[in-house]
């Protein structure tokens, strides 16, 4: 099976197990490809997306309840879910990104299918299986946002894994609080691949902007100039996305400079008041 095929079947499929299996090793990409639009993943019946409303998710206070805490592990592999078809719907919308993008929109997926079976292990523990809640498509619902390969990294990139540095770490000291370290364990690693994930977005910020110094000067091998990495995001990130989404009330300012921001995008950053979807302060 080629890439092509693979990200083809975790979109379409409305088998759960199709969406976990793991890329092919060795990864053929296919060059040339036609574009693939699809406009809304397959899913069991039990999956089925529903309105936010109709899937309201526990505050993070609830994590000193078991029972809530389940219904937040419910919606957090709903996230990495949607997170895997996205990445695979990203590699059949844009087959000619570079070839490196590409192989990183793999590997990212194999990442959140992994960050899957962690929130699903941890939901058996809890005595719930996945499906046993009404789940969003969040994500699914921003595609008029994801143009074209530059625009992905700064909603998916840039705006949502960046904001889940914060996210993941809350998540983490809330169980760790309540005594549920195996949680809080799967969130460590969740919160430590997000900030992998999040350099492959900064770096293709640098790489796709127009107006990137990397981008100008590659074709002419002169060293790199200034880049305002601050001005290429918020030009090519739609609202409601943007900055006011891309972070959470407590800023990570460590996992960011992991991440490879500069210091000039992470203070203009550290300066945004935080909003939630609904737009209210966070």
């Amino acid at each position: 099976m080629n890439a092509h095929a693979w990200a083809r079947r975790v979109v379409e499929s409305d088998r759960l197990a199709d969406k976990l299996a793991p890329p092919p090793q060795p990864l053929v990409l296919d060059d040339g490809a036609p574009v693939l639009h699809i406009a809304a993943p397959g899913r069991p019946r039990e999956l089925t997306i529903v309105p936010g409303k109709q899937a309201r998710v526990p505050p993070i206070a609830g994590m000193s309840d078991p029972a809530q805490r389940a219904r937040i592990l419910h919606a957090l592999a709903n996230h990495e879910l949607q997170a895997v078809e996205l990445f695979a719907w990203a590699l059949l919308a844009f087959p000619d990104a570079p070839r490196a993008f590409r192989r990183g929109l793999v590997a990212i997926a194999a990442d959140e299918q992994r960050h899957f079976a962690l929130y699903q292990a941890r939901l058996a523990a809890h005595g719930t299986r996945f499906g046993d809640h009404p789940v969003t498509g969040h994500f699914w619902a921003k595609l008029d946002h994801l143009t074209g390969p530059l625009e992905f990294v700064c909603a998916m990139g840039l705006t949502f894994e960046a904001a889940n540095l914060d996210f993941a770490a809350d998540y983490a000291a809330a169980a760790r609080a309540c005594g549920d370290v195996a949680t809080a364990a799967a969130l460590d690693r969740v919160h430590a691949d997000e900030i992998r994930h999040v350099r492959f977005g900064w770096q293709w910020l640098r790489r796709l902007a127009p107006e990137s110094a990397e981008s100008r000067d590659a074709a002419r091998g002169s060293a790199p100039r200034g880049f305002d990495a601050w001005d290429a995001y918020t030009r090519h990130v739609r609202f409601p996305l943007g900055p006011a989404r891309a972070r959470g009330a407590r800023f990570d300012r460590d996992a960011r400079r992991r991440a490879g921001f500069d210091e000039a995008f992470i203070a203009r950053l550290a300066a945004i008041e935080p909003k939630r979807p609904s737009g209210a302060p966070r």
